[in-house]
């Protein structure tokens, strides 16, 4: 490969990372008129058509999508070895990481690591992406992501995160005397609930449930529907329903008092949030020193 190929190749994924001329080519130290006739270059050299260009997007077609889920796994190869031989043994790693995270996972389990990552790595920049989707992270151009164990693919590295984590269904006891305690999941439905849309489909998220084996997901109704859950746990604290949140989303107002936590029997723990990435034979360093990171226990009072 010629080395205008490769740069041809770079400027393609850059351009579909960014989803924009105007930011891949700022990124990429060019013009955007310059970055356009190098993506031209290369539709021509293929003789196909690679982007779909609007005046307010640009995303890859058929053909880009196929060629970018092969080529981004290359270019990573190619930059990790180049890392690894360019980079001085003993010096610090340095570079650029890409990490796609849920906003939950990213706010209340990613944040706290962000700044003595940072301080203890300074070469290293982050570029972090919060999107409920599941995403193909390769195909995405991103080096490492976050999901819920359940929902991890077989051919990819798992580092734990947050531990095992735990739903909660609260009321306050406001709401409690004047409309009383559900004993069931099928009782909520005489209750006012207060509702997640998943921003993904405009699904609504059904709550589940699991006791002995039994296994249920149940439809709620009540006054509200959000696609931002953090909203719920200052509603709920203000009697106007019930919420179903995480257990760290709702931990000192139990312990206050102010919610009550609600059929507990039916809400066991479950594997939480972990760190995952492709199966590599060559590591960047900037990569490997932030899966170690995430692996090294944090202070107590972190």
């Amino acid at each position: 490969m010629r080395g205008s190929e490769y740069a041809q190749l770079r400027a393609f994924v850059a351009v579909v990372e960014h989803g924009s001329f105007v930011r891949a080519a700022a990124h990429l130290g060019m013009s955007a008129s310059a970055l356009s006739q190098t993506i031209r270059q290369l539709e021509e050299r293929l003789d196909v058509r690679l982007l779909n260009r609007t005046t307010r997007s640009v995303s890859p077609s058929d053909a880009g999508a196929r060629l970018l889920l092969r080529l981004q796994p290359a270019l990573n190869e190619v930059d990790a070895a180049l890392a690894g031989v360019t980079q001085t043994p003993g010096s610090p790693p340095s570079g650029r990481l890409r990490i796609n995270a849920p906003r939950v996972a990213a706010i209340h389990y990613l944040a706290p690591l962000i700044g003595p990552f940072l301080n203890t790595y300074p070469g290293v920049s982050l570029d972090i992406v919060t999107d409920e989707r599941l995403v193909d992270m390769v195909a995405s151009g991103f080096d490492v992501g976050i999901r819920l164990g359940e929902s991890l693919d077989q051919d990819m590295v798992a580092v734990e995160l947050s531990g095992h984590l735990e739903m909660m269904v609260v009321a306050s006891p406001a709401y409690i005397e004047q409309f009383g305690t559900p004993h069931t999941p099928h009782d909520l439905s005489e209750h006012q609930c207060l509702s997640y849309r998943w921003p993904t489909d405009g699904s609504l998220y059904r709550w589940e449930f699991e006791r002995g084996g039994e296994r249920l997901a149940v439809s709620v109704n009540g006054p509200l529907v959000v696609t931002e859950p953090e909203m719920l746990t200052r509603v709920a604290l203000e009697g106007a329903g019930i919420a179903y949140l995480f257990e760290h989303q709702v931990r000192e107002h139990i312990t206050s008092g102010r919610l009550v936590h609600l059929l507990p029997e039916w809400t066991p723990a479950f594997p939480g949030f972990y760190l995952y990435y492709p199966t590599q034979r060559q590591m960047a360093p900037a990569l490997r020193a932030f899966v170690d990171f995430v692996k090294k226990p944090m202070p107590p009072d972190s």
